[in-house]
């Protein structure tokens, strides 16, 4: 588990949420349904759609899997996904002069994802071309990378701790969060004004600095100590947190301004360039 729980696909513009499972993409049922109906209520369209195949005795529905996504509100719900077979049987049955052009994207996007399986540096280059294409820096990039290196050793390290539920990875993340920074990452996206989009996207160099000490020296006291109940993965985690968030506190004395910021991303010309063409 990294922090790139739900990741954004795009699709003619349109935002397709989805996420790893058993090593593939499973992407949101209700999201493709917006994307080739232009629906405005997706959710009753499935909905629909759902119950008529099942009452047609289609087996598309049994390709479906509930899993848990990034929603419009901030939270993790659970959402109807599919992944690129099951997608395929689905898109047969909706009527859109798009669904040709959505099952030439899937069977790319797809293959990618097996591609990076093979060479996993793959997936690597192509999280940086992505950041790249989106106008960051180049040091920005470098950070940015470092600290997703970091975050999946240290989910590692919690999956060897007995961590398995979602709901306590993040607890851990907000012990470290709220040692270092003050504020959980809820909290965090709230201030910056962030809804759907990465926390760590929006991040400047001090915060994703912060974040990988906190994040780094957690990991490495759970590897001298070996915590075996949740309890004592929390203590870890706020004691790692701690180390950041004296660091932080002793940086901010010398530069004279917090280090938590309100900025973000796309308040950037980058940013509002960004935006305004996936507008």
């Amino acid at each position: 588990m990294t922090d790139e729980i739900t990741q954004i696909a795009i699709f003619r513009q349109k935002e397709i949420r989805r996420k790893i499972y058993k090593n593939e993409w499973w992407f949101s049922v209700v999201d493709v349904c917006k994307a080739l109906t232009d629906s405005i209520d997706a959710g009753a369209y499935w909905r629909k759609l759902k119950q008529r195949l099942g009452k047609e005795g289609s087996e598309v529905v049994t390709f479906c899997h509930g899993l848990k996504l990034l929603a419009p509100d901030g939270k993790m719900r659970e959402t109807d996904c599919a992944n690129t077979e099951g997608l395929f049987r689905i898109v047969q049955s909706i009527p859109s002069p798009k669904a040709e052009p959505f099952k030439r994207w899937l069977a790319k996007v797809g293959y990618e994802r097996i591609q990076e399986i093979e060479d996993p540096e793959l997936a690597t280059k192509r999280t940086r071309m992505l950041y790249k294409i989106k106008g960051y820096s180049d040091d920005w990039i470098e950070k940015r990378m470092r600290g997703i290196a970091i975050r999946e050793e240290l989910t590692d390290e919690w999956q060897k701790r007995g961590v398995k539920q979602q709901k306590e990875y993040e607890i851990l993340t907000a012990e470290i969060s709220k040692a270092a920074f003050g504020v959980t990452p809820s909290e965090y996206k709230k201030l910056k004004g962030l809804k759907r989009e990465n926390l760590r996207d929006h991040m400047d160099d001090f915060e994703l600095i912060f974040t990988m000490l906190g994040e780094r020296v957690t990991t490495e006291i759970s590897r001298q100590e070996k915590p075996d109940t949740f309890p004592k993965n929390k203590t870890v985690a706020k004691r790692g947190g701690n180390v950041a968030g004296k660091a932080r506190t002793e940086t901010e004395k010398e530069i004279g301004r917090s280090v938590v910021s309100r900025e973000n991303y796309l308040q950037t010309p980058e940013g509002r360039k960004r935006l305004k063409t996936e507008k």
